[in-house]
């Protein structure tokens, strides 16, 4: 009786020992998204549960976040392995500008480009503001200071050849920016974000508000020298009072991973989120415009190995870097 009940227990502990062993096999990934007042968080909350139901030994979990810059120093650091981050942001870590001065981050990949976040450009109907030129000698905000607004701001006023002292500038975020409109104290604002924008839907309920257009030879250039520009239109509609559709530049909401993601995984990644992408719709808005055919739109900084070998099984072109 003792020698069957001493193999009973050992073979209890084996199949414990099978079991923690399986579990621990289970890879953890964490990614990196927004407040939970923004696009960032609802969506990566629906992307991890996508690639968890998905692939069997992959736990993946949305961590809310500070946006682009700051998810960025986190997987530059290997302190996350997946975050969502703007594309010119993205380029601006890869090549150590802008707010990463200090130093570059050479393990950022992209996994997919999701969708477009729109430049805004603010006026108020009668101030004849109707083209990128016509800011010259007016009151404008350019974003706050180190922001990915003002980074943006920046690559096209040096396409179209302006510089701040053409200008009364302000650096102002998109609260101040709305703010200075309704006080009268401003001609011009940028915001950068994905449409409709909160604040620019408020000022719309006050002001007569436009917004201007970029002329296709302009967007062309700016595309040809800066490529984390794609163009894109504000629809007709979108705010209050602005009738017509509006051709402006877009950067994009990139899925980004850290290099050091083995392939394999990051290349299974890939596919359970296209293979169920229809399962991410009903999240947010957003995620109509999440589609294979523009998972590629923007990419400003290289592909992760193993998301390439996915989107060249679809026959798509790669962007070289």
């Amino acid at each position: 009786m003792m020698r069957k009940t001493t193999v009973a227990v050992a073979v209890l502990c084996l199949l414990f020992a099978v079991f923690a062993g399986a579990a621990s096999a289970k890879t953890f990934i964490s990614i990196a998204t927004g407040g939970t007042g923004g696009t960032y968080y609802p969506l990566g909350g629906g992307i991890a549960d996508i690639l968890t139901r998905h692939l069997e030994d992959v736990q993946v979990t949305s961590e809310t976040g500070n946006a682009s810059v700051a998810n960025i120093n986190l997987l530059g650091t290997h302190q996350i392995e997946m975050a969502f981050a703007q594309n010119d942001i993205a380029y601006w870590a890869a090549k150590g500008t802008g707010p990463f001065r200090k130093g570059a981050y050479d393990n950022i990949r992209v996994v997919a480009s999701l969708y477009p976040e729109h430049v805004h450009c603010i006026t108020l109907k009668g101030s004849g503001v109707k083209d990128i030129m016509d800011i010259k000698g007016r009151r404008v905000s350019v974003g706050a200071p180190g922001s990915g607004v003002q980074g943006d701001v920046d690559a096209i006023l040096k396409v179209a050849g302006i510089k701040y002292g053409d200008m009364q500038t302000d650096f102002l975020d998109f609260n101040n920016t709305t703010q200075r409109f309704k006080d009268g104290q401003l001609d011009v604002g940028f915001v950068v974000a994905g449409y409709p924008t909160s604040s620019i839907m408020d000022l719309a309920t006050m002001h007569d508000v436009d917004l201007v257009e970029f002329n296709e030879e302009f967007l062309s250039k700016l595309v040809k020298e800066y490529s984390y520009f794609v163009r894109s239109v504000i629809p007709a509609g979108t705010y209050q009072g602005v009738d017509h559709d509006v051709t402006t530049p877009a950067v994009m909401a990139l899925l980004i991973c850290d290099a050091d993601l083995p392939a394999d995984l990051v290349y299974r990644m890939t596919k359970a989120l296209w293979d169920n992408i229809e399962e991410l719709r009903p999240i947010h808005a957003k995620a109509q415009l999440i589609t294979l055919e523009t998972a590629l739109d923007g990419v400003s900084v290289p592909l992760h190995d193993g998301a390439a070998k996915f989107y060249k099984e679809k026959g798509m072109k790669i962007p070289e870097f």
